[in-house]
């Protein structure tokens, strides 16, 4: 991706590393549980039964590159073009079957089990901007110290918002159901 506008080094490095980190975790999640992810992606029923068993381990694999070559710069634009891909791949899934009807079942995201939603698009639409905003050219200003500090503050402010945002759309039927109470 070339860069479309000059992001500020910290903005970039903390995009890459928030995008980094919820990649590796994703992986290390299916990864660690191979035969609760071939059962998370079979019942997306989008794929032959034949295909489940390999994507089930080449999907991880894909997002552990793409979480691995976000974190150096000489790797950065190649590590956000998979991971868009990949991002694009798994909301297309999720698209796909909610269309269908299908929002009782769980996305396979990591850890967290949420059901599809369209609020799950929602939510990877915004990582996709943050994707996007790694990949983008930086401003060749001299880091110093504070930047370090900085990049980690905001990385860790990113998270946070991810996983707030997952809060919420795991409760998100339960919210539903408050709003319709008498």
């Amino acid at each position: 991706m070339n860069g479309l506008f000059l992001v500020d080094p910290v903005m970039g490095h903390a995009a890459a590393a928030s995008v980094a980190v919820l990649f590796l975790l994703a992986a290390l999640s299916k990864l660690r549980d191979i035969e609760l992810f071939h059962a998370v992606l079979d019942n997306y029923q989008l794929l032959p039964s034949a295909l489940v068993p390999v994507a089930a381990r080449v999907l991880p694999t894909l997002e552990l590159a793409a979480g691995v070559l976000l974190l150096p710069l000489v790797s950065r634009p190649s590590g956000a073009v998979l991971a868009l891909a990949l991002l694009v791949l798994v909301s297309g899934a999720v698209a796909v079957n909610l269309r269908r009807g299908r929002s009782r079942i769980v996305c396979g995201c990591g850890d967290d089990a949420l059901p599809l939603s369209a609020g799950l698009l929602w939510r990877n639409s915004v990582v996709g901007m943050v994707i996007v905003v790694a990949s983008q050219s930086h401003n060749l200003r001299p880091t110093v110290w504070l930047d370090l500090l900085s990049t980690l503050m905001a990385t860790l402010f990113l998270l946070g918002l991810y996983q707030a945002a997952n809060l919420w759309l795991s409760h998100q039927s339960r919210f539903i159901d408050l709003r319709n109470a008498p």
